[in-house]
């Protein structure tokens, strides 16, 4: 299994969803961040100085997937994800050694796949 870790813009969120979801992906965790990278940020007039803002909102999408998904899940987030401008985010991905869910004790991959689409923001 790896998880995916996923830097986006915040209005393509549903998008990325979307083409998750289109893979059986069974669940995500979105968190607000702020950060910066080539895009640096942006200046701006507030009571008449400039301010520096360096620090842009994004959103993380996090995810654990198959070892069979995660090729198909990076190509989905990135392609959902695109916008051809500077700031359009990263994609990092790491080992998990092992998922539990919590409520049945059962163990591996099953724990981070569904049968069905279940249509996420709908």
């Amino acid at each position: 299994m790896k998880k995916i870790d996923a830097i986006i813009r915040p209005d393509r969120l549903q998008p990325v969803q979307d083409a998750l979801d289109e893979l059986g992906v069974s669940g995500l965790t979105v968190t607000e961040v702020m950060g910066c990278g080539r895009q640096k940020g942006y200046t701006e007039q507030y009571r008449g100085s400039r301010a520096n803002i360096s620090l842009l909102p994004k959103l993380k999408v996090e995810s654990v997937v198959s070892n069979e998904v995660v090729e198909p899940a990076v190509e989905a987030i990135v392609g959902a994800a695109w916008t051809g401008e500077t700031g359009d985010g990263r994609v990092f991905v790491y080992n998990v050694e092992d998922a539990i869910r919590i409520r049945t004790g059962e163990r591996g991959e099953e724990t981070v796949s569904h049968e069905t689409r279940v249509g996420w923001g709908y």
